[in-house]
């Protein structure tokens, strides 16, 4: 397990790194009160909290509270319950401009000016940075790149993907495309089954539906091409701090043809030991 206490400077994107951690599976705790510290490892330490990661914000806005710190720390056992301090910094400049954007106030300057607060801050988080195993300046981060920091450091490098999903979702063009979507395939150059009698009424779902579909040498070429351009992109998803992607596959009416490949893409993505879930948004549409 990973045990994560995470603090640092007001403004520099301590609850985005919380979020992020989220996202990974970590159970995640912001703003804790430092004196709570010690007895949530402790029951870190004797498997008490069901998570395979464990995340906790604590920071300066615990007040007096906060001074506290090192106290607690001494307190965990790096025997029983081995920790990681995440400090997050971020350059001068670029925390005042943080705050004008937001228009917040510094904890330690509610009514004063925010240059004041940021000074006494670090003042007071300097003997707890230096005791930090990691120090992440967030000064000129993208979003993304510090999110890709993030997973780099923190993430288990062999299960990335599974923290990232692909909706395959069929749907009927006369229908109208799904809003929620981020790709759409045309899928109508297939043969339709529709004009086969004995298939019209049915649907994709049905096995000689699906395979008269699927078993031809046109489909076979359009899935494989198809799915590796998905398969490529997947990392660069993942690197862009994306979660999930929802893949749209289009027929005329949504019954036959963007059925039958949107499960056939769904084998193929979990066969590449890719998440993947399918759903037929107008199979049941007369």
């Amino acid at each position: 397990m990973k045990f994560l206490i995470i603090t640092g400077i007001s403004g520099a994107g301590k609850t985005q790194v919380l979020h992020f951690l989220e996202d990974m599976g970590y159970y995640c705790i912001d703003n804790m009160p430092v004196l709570f510290l010690s007895a949530f490892a402790q029951a870190v330490s004797e498997g008490k909290i069901k998570a395979k990661n464990v995340a906790v914000v604590t920071d300066i806005r615990g007040g007096e509270m906060f001074s506290n710190i090192e106290e607690e720390l001494s307190k965990i056992s790096k025997d029983t319950c081995p920790y990681e301090i995440v400090f997050l910094e971020a350059d001068h400049t670029a925390l005042v401009r943080r705050y004008k954007e937001t228009r917040r106030a510094h904890p330690l300057a509610p009514h004063g000016p925010v240059e004041k607060g940021i000074a006494a801050e670090r003042e007071i988080m300097a003997n707890i940075r230096q005791k930090a195993d990691h120090v992440i300046n967030t000064s000129n981060l993208l979003t993304r790149e510090l999110n890709e920091i993030v997973r780099e450091k923190f993430g288990d490098e062999g299960k990335k993907k599974e923290f990232f999903s692909i909706n395959v979702m069929s749907f009927g063009f006369k229908y109208g495309i799904p809003i929620a979507t981020d790709l759409v395939m045309d899928v109508r150059f297939l043969p339709n089954p529709y004009y086969v009698e004995d298939m019209r009424y049915r649907t994709g779902l049905d096995e000689d539906v699906y395979k008269y579909v699927t078993e031809n040498e046109q489909c076979a070429e359009f899935v494989k091409r198809y799915s590796e351009m998905i398969m490529y992109l997947v990392p660069h998803y993942i690197r862009d701090g994306r979660r999930q992607i929802t893949i749209s596959i289009g027929c005329t009416g949504g019954k036959h043809r963007s059925v039958a490949i949107t499960e056939m893409l769904k084998k193929v993505f979990e066969e590449n030991s890719l998440v993947a879930k399918s759903s037929h948004r107008d199979i049941e549409r007369k």
